[in-house]
């Protein structure tokens, strides 16, 4: 590979960074916990502090509202997804590697905070319109990664950026969208595994340019036998 498109390997994270990750994660885990057993409204900042066995300070330290503690399980599994796709090569296509990424989280439990998550909130208009604008927050740090890959130089549009930015969201929606159609919110193994293939192949319709698969040539229609004349 040219020294141009060589990635840099990641640092390993500091014991203070595991610690801050740590906490994070117990907080979330906390909200989805309480999400499960109280519903959505039912608890506050203190009750998911308590859960999380930190105190009500340390909670704002991370989020700034127990819609944001919940939102976190979307973006928790946005940073899994990136984690792969930053160690993707350099020089390959963006919507490839965002494909890529997706495949290597191989264990469909990967995606089961996320889909239920998706799953409560299509009981509860709140909870829904908190998980949009956790899909939508997720456009930034889709945008910033996008950025960090070499470009040979070229500065890449804002334009293009956006788009493809909005645009991988967008099939990521789609995909839950039709999961949770096919298969009403179950958490099973093939349920889950059915919910990463999607994922997987909106990315494949994304970076195929929405080509329609080959046709299947239709059945010939048989002309219909004209009635006998009655006059």
């Amino acid at each position: 590979m040219p020294p141009s498109q060589t990635q840099p390997q990641p640092e390993a994270p500091s014991r203070r960074e595991l610690n801050k990750a740590a906490t994070r994660q117990a907080i979330t885990d906390a909200a989805l916990a309480l999400l499960r057993s109280k519903g959505p409204g039912n608890f506050t900042v203190e009750d998911i502090a308590d859960a999380a066995g930190i105190s009500r300070r340390t909670f704002f330290n991370y989020f700034s509202s127990t819609e944001a503690a919940i939102a976190a399980v979307t973006f928790g599994f946005l940073d899994k997804a990136l984690q792969q796709f930053r160690l993707r090569p350099a020089g390959e296509p963006f919507l490839e590697s965002a494909r890529a990424a997706l495949v290597e989280l191989a264990d469909p439990m990967t995606v089961a905070p996320l889909a239920e998550l998706y799953s409560l909130g299509q009981a509860n208009p709140q909870l829904s319109r908190s998980e949009l604008e956790a899909w939508d927050h997720c456009t930034d740090q889709i945008i910033a990664a996008a950025r960090e890959r070499p470009s040979d130089g070229v500065e890449l549009d804002e334009l293009y950026l956006r788009a493809l930015a909005g645009s991988v969201i967008s099939c990521g929606k789609a995909a839950m969208d039709v999961w949770f159609a096919r298969c009403g919110g179950s958490l099973t193994a093939d349920s889950l595994s059915s919910l990463r293939q999607l994922l997987i192949d909106s990315m494949s319709l994304l970076g195929s340019g929405f080509a329609l698969p080959d046709a299947v040539p239709a059945a010939p229609t048989t002309a219909p036998t004209p009635s006998p004349d009655r006059h």
